[in-house]
Formats: structure tokens, sequence, C-alpha cells
């Protein structure tokens, strides 16, 4: 499996020829979803939701399907009959070759002052986890790659230590990164890399790796 790296939140990941990407967001590339022959989204917020993103990848590929929560599929269903998934924790099934579980429910707190809307996260393969803007953990499930949202209004730093601690996988790769400063990045990746008892990496835009 391999995965690559896009702007923030977004990922793409390639397995025996097909391609699944999660999470294209406004502050991803416009083209983020082109080529996908799935697309999931954990939320609403559009640095991971962008309608414009996903009705490129759509018509891209007629075959394309999206699976998400239902305030994201609620939007889009009308639009792409038949092609459009609700899903919500606890919930399996098979996308682009890839077998997923869904886990979470909720997004972190931004504020108490605010609602907290719904959040999934993504298991691929019993392997490589997105949490979407949560720190879920997925029970009873060993990860292997956790992508970690390491910058966000709703995060600190130690929080997001002890999630990687909690998680405990083999390897974390950082996501949630566009609003992150180039300068501060060194010091993210001192404490989460000494801190936080895995491997411990970022990825440019662009670039990819062998995952799983």
């Amino acid at each position: 499996m391999e995965l690559t790296k896009k702007t923030h939140a977004c990922v793409r990941l390639e397995k025996d020829g097909q391609t699944l990407v999660i999470d294209p967001g406004v502050f991803s590339e416009t083209d983020a979803a082109v080529g996908a022959d799935a697309i999931l989204v954990t939320h609403e917020h559009p640095d991971h939701f962008h309608e414009d993103r996903l009705r490129a990848g759509m018509a891209a590929n007629p075959g394309a399907e999206i699976w998400t929560l239902a305030s994201v599929a609620e939007q889009l269903a009308a639009a792409f009959p038949g092609r459009v998934h609700t899903v919500g924790e606890g919930d399996t099934f098979t996308a682009a070759g890839f077998d997923v579980e869904v886990h979470g429910q909720l997004h972190a707190v931004i504020h108490p002052d605010l609602p907290r809307i719904t959040n999934v996260g993504f298991l691929l393969d019993g392997s490589v986890f997105h949490p979407g803007d949560a720190l879920t953990v997925p029970q009873g499930r060993r990860v292997d790659t956790l992508l970690l949202p390491v910058h966000a209004p709703w995060n600190k730093v130690a929080e997001i230590i002890d999630y990687v601690r909690e998680v405990a996988p083999r390897r974390a790769i950082d996501i949630h990164d566009s609003l992150l400063q180039d300068h501060a990045r060194p010091i993210y990746d001192g404490l989460i890399g000494g801190l936080g008892g895995a491997d411990h990496g970022r990825l440019a835009p662009g670039a990819h790796t062998d995952v799983g």
C-alpha cells in the first residue's frame, strides 16, 4: 500500500491498481480527488470536505463512490445518486479494494461554547488509521500507521503525544499540518518523536511512502 501526502489532512492511498482518497478539503490540491476510485470524508468542516474537490473526483471517474457521515452525505446524495454511502461508528465496508472500519463519533472539543459535530475515523486494512478531527483510539485494533493530526485549533502538543502513546502505532505520520509554520516543525518533531514512543515523521505534499 502506497500513501501519498496531500496538503493538510488529505491523503491518497494506492493498492493493486486502485486509489482511495481521504478528506480532500479546501486546503488540499484542486485535483486531490481526481483519479480516485473511492473517497472517504471524516466530517463536514471545509478543510476536510470541499464540494468542488469531490465533484472533480466524481466527474473524472464515473465509477467513483463516496463513503461519509450523514451530514456530508445529505449534501451530495442528490448529485450522485447511488454513489454516496452513509456510514457511522462500527460500520465496515470495502472501498477500492480496501477493507475499511469506521471508528469514532464526535469531533474534538474546540471550545465548550461550540456544539460538537459528528466525526468519524477510518481504519484501512486493519493497519492505517485516519482519525479526522478527533483523538479516537480504535479499540481492540493494533494500528501500524497512525495519521496524526499534529496541529489544530482543538489540540495541544501534550494531547498529541499522549494520543500517540495510547494508540501505540509502529509509526506516526503528520497530517492536519498546513497551519503549522515551518520554523515550528522541528519543535513538534522533537517533542512527538522523543516522547510519543513511535517512529514519527512527516511528508511534504506530493511525497509518498509505503505503509501497511
